[in-house]
């Protein structure tokens, strides 16, 4: 099913493996980065695959310089490399003492400071590329494909490819649970399961909303400075994300506290107990979670263009501009079938000049103008303009 993505990502791992001695996929977990490198390594006659989540194969990097000697003419695969982080040093004189590009290739679930400990640990000798989970962008030539059912069930395979509604949400709830209890411990953060649920589960709450750190931890009972720690940390295992405010030299008075989403639209639905795709309709988070599906695919369709929201004191919001040299595009994220503009809106678009407004909506067979410089048009046609 992923045909398309993997050839992407196998022709960027061919030009990387060309100019670093290690490549690193990196993804939230049980977003395909396995059975990638399984499906692109099975012709390689040199290569060695570890998953560090077998005990046997943990056990065979007891002593890891001496495996990696003992496998210095093959391309070492190891997966789940955040399991084992003191491996990044040993790596380093690995790499040093035989200069070959292209033969580490290391898989993680989360991002790669997180998993180094420190950024400097093979600064120059490794490149980073990074697999999502499902895109409805490669999903959408198939027969079967049903933009609601991939918004509610989200784009983690096993969730969306579930025989059903309730397979798909029992498997969410249990890929939550066994973040809490068994992913952070393993890259060795130590906070209790009940408390790291119950953040999320705010945070899935305030989906799309400004970051109050103060205020999260008041209902936490935590401090400004233990909130800002897990507001990082489930950004950097990839479940949520933070887009910050526009900065631009405007004279009006900008709100400054980032946005915060979970990045999934799946999760986010589970952890709110929505059911159903017509419970999400019916729910006061559809808005927001109509925007995480947006920003979630403008983030990987367009990785060069820089993305933000913009919003005043007085509560005028655009939910997304993005900039790339001079350029200023607005995008706004309505879940109607008939999307329409508020004032505020308006003003917003007065204040910033955008070059053109789009109005991305989940019901739009084809686009049309809603005014001078305003269209509205599906997610897919958006990107298709962007893009081409």
């Amino acid at each position: 099913m992923r045909e398309f993505i993997y050839r992407h990502l196998a022709r960027q791992l061919d030009v990387y493996r060309q100019i670093f001695p290690a490549v690193a996929i990196l993804g939230p977990r049980q977003c395909g980065k396995s059975t990638f490198v399984k499906q692109i390594s099975k012709n390689w006659r040199d290569a060695v695959y570890l998953d560090l989540q077998s005990p046997a194969d943990f056990n065979k990097l007891n002593d890891p310089l001496l495996f990696f000697e003992s496998n210095a003419d093959k391309i070492v695969f190891l997966d789940e490399i955040q399991l084992k982080p003191e491996l990044f040093s040993v790596l380093r004189s690995a790499i040093d003492g035989r200069r070959t590009n292209g033969r580490f290739i290391l898989l993680g679930s989360a991002s790669r400071d997180l998993v180094q400990k420190s950024s400097e640990t093979l600064a120059g000798r490794i490149g980073y590329l990074y697999l999502t989970p499902f895109l409805a962008t490669e999903l959408n030539d198939r027969m079967d494909f049903n933009l609601n059912a991939y918004w509610y069930r989200g784009g983690f395979p096993l969730s969306y490819l579930a025989q059903n509604d309730e397979f798909s949400a029992i498997w969410r709830e249990q890929f939550v649970q066994t973040f809490v209890e068994r992913d952070l411990p393993q890259l060795g953060i130590s906070i209790p399961a009940m408390q790291m649920r119950r953040f999320i589960t705010l945070c899935a709450h305030l989906q799309g909303q400004t970051i109050n750190l103060s205020k999260l931890g008041e209902v936490l009972g935590l401090t400004h400075p233990t909130i800002r720690r897990y507001v990082d940390l489930v950004e950097q295992t990839f479940i949520a994300r933070t887009v910050q405010p526009f900065e631009g030299n405007l004279k009006k008075r900008m709100v400054k506290s980032p946005k915060l989403y979970l990045r999934d639209t799946g999760l986010l639905h589970a952890l709110l107990g929505i059911n159903s795709f017509n419970d999400l309709l019916g729910h006061p988070v559809v808005g927001h979670s109509w925007e995480t599906l947006v920003i979630e695919h403008i983030s990987t369709a367009l990785p060069d263009w820089g993305a933000c929201f913009y919003r005043t004191s007085k509560g005028d919001e655009l939910d997304f501009v993005l900039s790339r040299g001079n350029r200023l595009i607005a995008v706004e994220c309505k879940s109607s079938s008939v999307p329409q503009l508020t004032r505020g809106t308006y003003r917003c678009m007065e204040d910033l000049n955008p070059e053109h407004t789009y109005v991305i909506a989940p019901m739009v067979a084809e686009s049309y103008p809603l005014a001078k410089n305003i269209t509205v048009c599906s997610l897919f046609d958006f990107l298709n303009r962007m893009t081409r």
